[in-house]
């Protein structure tokens, strides 16, 4: 279970302070907000600490991933890395391909609901990223192999193209892909898991 520490005092330092007493660690190792109270009549101004310890967002991730594995009848082992504020999450089974699932949806399903569960505790959005047997490395290469050589194609013959529909991470990468292009422009057209994007040529004056 998550352990959210609350602390207060007259200065947010001091506050800060109290906390990383509490939990015994540096303030490198955690999430705080800080809330600040205007004094009214007999009582002073004061700064209000949330803060949760990064260690254990690490372990509910790790008991929620469990708990699918469970239910899935899958024995999952979890790696997770905390790099630049990213949780980067290696799942390790023996059967990748029925976490994967069909085109990966299984796999960000399982990101959604890890993400939401933890919003859902301590109303704190962060990054998250899962992975099976580099599926999502190897899938990012080769949707910009092809979106470049649609890019190409386009830029040749002038005439749109319309890629298969994709998951919003998915459509940022052809975005940023075809922004190196000259003469080239990108939309997203589409609603749910319908939308997708059309690479289309313009002219420059």
């Amino acid at each position: 279970m998550l352990k959210i520490i609350n602390e207060e005092a007259k200065t947010e330092e001091e506050a800060v302070e109290k906390v990383l007493k509490t939990l015994n660690c540096s303030k490198e190792d955690i999430y705080y907000k800080t809330e600040f109270l205007e004094g009214k009549l007999f009582k002073g101004s004061k700064y209000i600490i949330e803060a949760i310890k990064k260690e254990d967002i690490i372990n509910s991730m790790k008991k929620t991933i469990e708990d699918i594995g469970n239910l899935m009848n899958i024995r999952i082992e979890t790696e997770i890395e905390l790099k630049e504020n990213e949780y980067n999450i290696t799942l390790i089974s023996d059967n990748n391909s029925i976490l994967i699932g069909k085109d990966g949806k299984t796999l960000n399903s399982m990101q959604s609901i890890i993400r939401q569960s933890i919003k859902n505790k301590i109303n704190l959005n962060i990054k998250i990223n899962i992975d099976v047997a580099n599926y999502k490395l190897n899938r990012m290469r080769n949707i910009e192999s092809e979106v470049k050589h649609i890019a190409n194609e386009v830029k040749s013959s002038k005439i749109e193209a319309s890629l298969d529909p994709m998951n919003s991470y998915e459509r940022r990468l052809v975005h940023s892909i075809v922004d190196e292009f000259e003469n080239l422009t990108t939309e997203s057209i589409g609603e749910g898991r319908e939308r997708h994007v059309v690479i289309k040529y313009i002219e420059k004056a």
